[in-house]
């Protein structure tokens, strides 16, 4: 069990807690926030398990393009991010902070653009904190600096649905045909819809929903973004990426290097085509320090598809309080006994 500040607090997290295991294929991690309930947990577990002591899918690719993840900072601080990606051609920026205004996001976004220049795809993630309203206003605004995706600018499918409806039909309008994602061939759309303003991914509404598909038959998204571990792991990712029928982008949840390396097999283990650009998987860069020597982060804008091996010492650095670690064994214990046999 371990603790590790954060660079920067993101997510309104400033200290990442994650349970590790020595398992026969190799550490694994279950780190569910810790605001999450058991039953939305327990999906965590099964993705640990399975990723210690399953079987799992073959990969056929070595490395993993990844976007570089800049927190709600001030716009002075966006080239520092940036550097801790040292090859990355795709940035996902944080908008929609609570405390902060559209002002600041403009402003994030303007010098992210400006750093990485204008053959670079840029993403907004507003984790769902906008109203429909809201998201309208906003995403026309930073439509002007050509974005490759809004990611859940509203927490309801039913809100992104209508998001979505009003930001087709953006024909002539500045940024309203965004270039294809790195590393994709395609900027396929849903039938029923014409060209977006800008299109809309689907985060939170596939994670954390009780129908993780219910996004994709509204066609309230134009992508998906993926996580191994909320969504119960590998295998289930990989049966939902194939039911829903869209391009997916691969991310994580401000994993340690354990929970990335699971991420990349996801992503290593995609059919040809499903990927829709870089992957959200460069994150260990935002912890103040990790569970191995080898850390996965990006080189030349790209992850190697590999596990890392736990390193005692680190483990015992930033091993978490008596306390801590006490409400951790009671909370595995507790989602272990809702996944049953």
């Amino acid at each position: 069990m371990v603790a590790i500040p954060t660079r920067t607090r993101f997510r309104g997290v400033s200290v990442r807690e994650a349970v590790l295991f020595d398992a026969p294929n190799g550490a694994s991690e279950f780190s569910p926030f810790v605001e999450y309930g058991d039953a939305e947990a327990a999906a965590w577990l099964a993705a640990a398990i399975e990723f210690g002591w399953g079987e799992l899918p073959p990969v056929t690719r070595g490395r993993i393009a990844v976007n570089a993840t800049v927190p709600a900072v001030p716009a002075g601080e966006v080239p520092s991010v940036l550097a801790r990606f040292p090859g990355c051609r795709t940035a996902k920026v944080k908008v929609a902070e609570r405390g902060q205004t559209l002002a600041d996001d403009v402003a994030r976004v303007r010098a992210v653009r400006e750093a990485m220049g204008p053959d670079a795809a840029v993403r907004v993630d507003a984790n769902g904190g906008w109203s429909v309203d809201e998201a309208v206003a906003a995403l026309t605004v930073l439509a002007e600096f050509d974005l490759d995706y809004a990611e859940q600018p509203c927490a309801g499918v039913d809100e992104l649905v209508r998001v979505r409806a009003r930001l087709t039909g953006g024909q002539g309008v500045a940024g309203s045909n965004p270039p294809s994602p790195a590393g994709s061939s395609s900027n396929p759309e849903p039938a029923g819809y014409g060209s977006t303003l800008v299109r809309i991914a689907a985060d939170e509404s596939v994670r954390k929903a009780e129908d993780p598909l219910a996004v994709a038959r509204a066609g309230a998204a134009d992508l998906l973004v993926v996580k191994a571990q909320p969504l119960g792991g590998i295998a289930r990712a990989l049966e939902i990426v194939a039911e829903a029928g869209l391009p997916v982008v691969v991310s994580s949840a401000l994993d340690t290097s354990v929970g990335i390396a699971m991420g990349l097999h996801l992503a290593a283990a995609l059919p040809d085509g499903a990927l829709a650009g870089a992957c959200g998987l460069g994150t260990v860069t935002l912890l103040d320090g990790d569970v191995t020597a080898d850390p996965l982060l990006p080189v030349a804008g790209e992850i190697e598809v590999r596990r890392p091996d736990l390193d005692a010492e680190l483990l015992e650095r930033y091993a978490a309080p008596p306390e801590r670690e006490a409400w951790w064994r009671e909370r595995v214990a507790r989602c272990r006994a809702l996944l049953g046999g």
